[in-house]
């Protein structure tokens, strides 16, 4: 079970720290968009700090999730990314797809942060 966990939290880490580092250096393509998603996208490009601070906080969260020792934290960092995610998949990307890899990606996160609750003891006073 050790290994899973680890191999399950290094593919999550790697797969966000990839997401991150995209939004610095535009290697992967844009998929094909609906006029409503391109409207958005157009949106969020108008905002000149949003996607650079998502991808800084992707790569920070992907390490520190990699790491066992950082990996409470970098499951907090994460989830609020995580949410828009799956908010934005079933709203706006319903693709089958899309919204398996979502909930698959946020039920790993939510498996972190319960496999993690004690540490969070302290945060809750």
């Amino acid at each position: 079970m050790k290994y899973i966990k680890f191999i399950l939290c290094l593919l999550f880490g790697l797969m966000f720290i990839n997401a991150g580092l995209d939004k610095f250096l535009h290697y992967m393509p844009m998929p094909e968009m609906e006029p409503e998603q391109m409207k958005l996208f157009s949106a969020f490009g108008e905002i000149v700090w949003l996607m650079p601070l998502i991808g800084a906080v992707e790569i920070i969260g992907g390490l520190l999730f990699i790491i066992p020792k950082t990996r409470a934290l970098g499951a907090i960092v994460i989830l609020p990314v995580m949410v828009g995610i799956v908010l934005h998949n079933f709203t706006l990307f319903p693709t089958v797809e899309g919204r398996i890899i979502a909930v698959v990606l946020l039920l790993i996160n939510i498996w972190v942060l319960i496999d993690n609750r004690e540490k969070y003891k302290a945060l809750l006073g």
